[in-house]
């Protein structure tokens, strides 16, 4: 028996054992392949382990998605972890192109995957309160949120946690350094039945905007090296 002759559902538990770029080159060698490719029913598990794959043609976003991932472990994450007063032209050049991505990405995420259950983000430096919050609105089945080294994350994502997380069960906010104990308390408060964790978010050292100290030791030293 030829593959073509198997039904759809049979294909698609087949290509439910392939990864995305299996799957992508099987759709291009005849309709009824791209049709098992195109439909939502494969697409509820979605890992991504860098800003660049979410570029990729090679998946679909639907409303079948339940279990969304992206970690990037990466030296550099490091870089995208500075602070952006602190940062280099270098720096701030490598961040410039991705620093849109995952969370464009995850816009396209409240517009097309309302049954989302677990949303999983590592390394995401430039995701932002506002992000998550809109999130929260858009996926109100969501259930399981983890954030970990994601260092635009404040207080004001536990404050949306809150008011929109209606069916939030499991929150993480592992080394987010500004996440503060006051905050943290906030939502234990309002939503007990949270399950929080936050390893190391409230006891490191958070962001800091310049000060005029600084600035004018930065301009002496300047002046020495002249």
């Amino acid at each position: 028996m030829h593959i073509t002759q198997l039904n759809h559902e049979c294909l698609l538990h087949l290509f439910s054992f392939l990864d995305k770029n299996s799957r992508k080159s099987l759709a291009k060698t005849c309709l009824q392949m791209l049709r098992v490719f195109q439909d939502p029913l494969l697409w509820p598990v979605l890992n991504f382990h860098s800003p660049a794959e979410l570029k990729k043609d090679n998946f679909l976003l639907g409303p079948a998605l339940k279990y969304l991932s992206i970690c990037w472990h990466s030296q550099q994450v490091k870089v995208c972890n500075i602070e952006d007063w602190l940062k280099n032209t270098f720096q701030k050049d490598f961040c410039y192109k991705h620093e849109n991505t995952v969370s464009d990405f995850l816009l396209q995420v409240c517009d097309r995957c309302p049954n989302l259950l677990s949303l999983t983000l590592s390394g995401c430096g430039h995701v932002t309160d506002d992000c998550i919050s809109l999130l929260l609105q858009s996926c109100p089945r969501l259930a399981t949120l983890e954030l970990e080294n994601c260092v635009r994350v404040t207080d004001g994502t536990l404050a949306a946690a809150a008011l929109h997380g209606r069916a939030l069960r499991t929150l993480r906010l592992d080394f987010c350094r500004n996440v503060t104990r006051s905050g943290l308390q906030g939502l234990r408060e309002r939503r007990p039945a949270v399950a929080l964790s936050a390893e190391r978010s409230a006891n490191m050292i958070p962001d800091s905007k310049p000060g005029k100290k600084f600035l004018l030791e930065k301009a002496a030293r300047k002046a020495v090296q002249l």
